[in-house]
């Protein structure tokens, strides 16, 4: 399955986003997640959190990578 982020075209009838084609189920699960990064980020006080983020992104990347 390929990711489709958001086009800013949401919908809330069926199943799936007629803008973005992902399940709702999905998307509740994103913005779960996006909201506990956001906390963590708050919760360290950190000052460079485009660092953190990117630092995040490769550790995950290299770890699917490692399961694949």
């Amino acid at each position: 399955m390929k990711f489709n982020p958001c086009i800013d075209k949401c919908t809330s009838e069926g199943t799936h986003c007629q803008g973005c084609g992902r399940s709702f189920e999905e998307i509740a699960g994103t913005k779960k997640l996006v909201i506990s990064i956001v906390d963590f980020i708050q919760s360290q006080h950190y000052d460079n959190s485009e660092e953190f983020v990117s630092a995040i992104s490769k550790s995950v990347l290299k770890k699917l990578k490692k399961t694949a």
